[in-house]
């Protein structure tokens, strides 16, 4: 619990101080190094599970020409048409 420990101290004193919380690639790390994985290829492994959803992003934008960003707050004008 050593690594877990010093990620999740981190990651709370992250959102006290500057509001950042991390995604879950973050605790994706202590797990992995738990599980015997050599760091050199972390970036890897995290980068293998995100490609669907770099993908779907990219189908996205190629239909509709816009990314949905569902955490994002719009500050544009509302109801205008095109």
């Amino acid at each position: 619990t050593k690594w877990f420990d010093i990620a999740a101290t981190a990651a709370q004193r992250m959102q006290e101080t500057k509001g950042i919380i991390p995604n879950v690639d973050y605790f994706a790390a202590p797990v992995l190094y738990h599980l015997g994985f050599p760091l050199n290829i972390f970036t890897n492994v995290v980068a293998s599970a995100r490609i669907v959803g770099w993908s779907g992003h990219i189908f996205e934008q190629y239909a509709n020409n816009r990314l949905i960003r569902p955490r994002a707050r719009y500050t544009g004008h509302r109801n205008r048409t095109l």
